[in-house]
């Protein structure tokens, strides 16, 4: 093309005139790429933190658990499979012991233990029996020995009455013999008087000796008596006292003995209780024994079992430098692994399949990684979770704990900056530099 037809064409052009509607689109293109960056920097934008984690349950007893071999032995028969669900106490697998004659010598021994527990209760009794029979022959024996020794009291104050008469005639007779012996001096009474108060005063002398030797005698014979009441005492409480040893000995022995038939009825319980019942509602996850040929020993797991859960909850492994920001009681969209879902995170008023919950606590120490876990319980304000069919243990899910609410230019602002998200100036419950909260 020439420079003259150049010249031309221009003015033509400027000639043309576009439709009204084409600069209205264009105005609105305009205000639109100046308006909406400045509204979209103004709008309001949820801070969060995310984690990773799954599903599980509240009670460490709803957990996936294995059920255990009470008993070293085989196994000889499976009464479930894989996803077989069970009651509790549905049988789960029987497991038969190693000894086939184990279970009869425990029986044996058993027997043998009630034999001397039988024996040595019969001893007691019969030891029970001979110490109440010596405390009643100790009894009539003193009772026997007192009343004898009652009558030499009597026989010893009787023969002391005698001495004392005795004396008592002595000393009559002995001034009878002094008048006698005074008045024949005088020639006043006859010899013959002198000679029979002589005679009368050594009966008396005589008698008074006898009765001392009596009463010597009687309080001797007292005297025994009361040595053998002594006696008699400490044989009997030696004998008692014997008696009570070897009754003890006999209690000491029952009682180790009901210690080994504790012992031996728990390995016979362990022995019996070879069929495994599941410990509760659930479903067999995995069968861990092949039958016939593994050898088991006790407390060895044999199938794993996945507990129907009456709370379910959410483990979230959240970052060490998220972990501060999150207290119990805050709010989390939680998106479950094979549940359909769109997520906006900053707008989570307009998300679609995602489910809200509430911490219910934060471990205080990381597992080791410098993850940090965290618990998540339904929120009873928003959609209940899915049902267990859904939501079965273990199910990943991705979770994001919320936190303050800013504009998005802050947002913005802040991610490029990689600052962390706005918290409080001060830990919670501490009050600033100034005393002002």
């Amino acid at each position: 093309m020439t420079t003259h037809e150049t010249t031309l064409l221009l003015p033509s052009m400027s000639l043309v005139r576009y439709p009204g509607a084409v600069w209205t689109l264009a105005l609105m293109l305009f205000l639109l790429l100046i308006v909406m960056p400045v509204t979209l920097l103004l709008a309001p934008w949820q801070q969060n933190v995310a984690g990773q984690g799954k599903v599980s349950a509240i009670h460490p007893s709803d957990r996936q658990q294995a059920v255990d071999s009470p008993v070293d032995g085989r196994v000889l028969r499976w009464h479930v499979v894989e996803g077989t669900k069970v009651n509790q106490g549905d049988p789960v697998v029987d497991v038969t012991d190693i000894d086939p004659a184990f279970l009869s010598r425990i029986v044996e021994e058993r027997q043998n233990i009630i034999r001397r527990i039988d024996a040595a209760r019969a001893r007691e009794l019969s030891l029970g029996e001979r110490i109440e029979g010596l405390d009643g022959s100790r009894r009539n024996s003193l009772d026997a020995n007192r009343s004898r020794i009652e009558t030499a009291s009597d026989r010893v104050q009787a023969a002391e009455k005698a001495l004392t008469a005795a004396e008592a005639t002595l000393v009559a007779d002995r001034l009878n013999l002094d008048r006698q012996k005074k008045l024949i001096e005088k020639g006043l009474t006859s010899t013959r008087n002198v000679e029979l108060a002589q005679m009368a005063y050594d009966r008396a002398l005589a008698e008074v000796e006898r009765s001392r030797a009596a009463v010597n005698a009687e309080k001797n014979s007292k005297f025994v008596l009361l040595a053998d009441q002594e006696k008699i005492t400490t044989d009997f409480k030696a004998s008692i006292e014997d008696a009570k040893a070897s009754r003890a000995a006999a209690l000491t022995e029952i009682a180790n003995a009901n210690i080994e038939l504790q012992r031996v009825d728990a390995r016979l319980a362990r022995q019996e209780s070879q069929t495994v019942r599941a410990p509760r509602d659930g479903t067999i996850f995995r069968l861990l024994a092949q039958p016939g040929s593994e050898v088991l020993k006790a407390g060895d797991p044999v199938a794993l079992l996945v507990p129907e859960a009456t709370q379910v909850v959410v483990e979230l492994w959240m970052n060490g430098n998220d972990a501060p920001l999150i207290t119990p009681g805050r709010v989390v969209r939680l998106q479950f692994e094979g549940w359909p879902a769109i997520q906006f995170v900053g707008w989570p008023s307009v998300a679609v399949g995602t489910f809200g919950g509430k911490v219910l606590l934060v471990d205080s120490t990381d597992n080791g990684e410098g993850k940090f876990r965290v618990l998540v319980v339904p929120d009873p304000d928003d959609e209940p979770w899915p049902s267990s069919r859904w939501l079965r243990q273990g199910v990943r899910t991705n979770g994001w704990v919320l936190l303050n609410e800013v504009k998005l230019g802050f947002e913005l602002w802040r991610q490029f900056n990689g600052f962390p998200p706005t918290v409080a100036i001060t830990e919670p419950g501490k009050a600033p530099s100034g005393g002002k909260k």
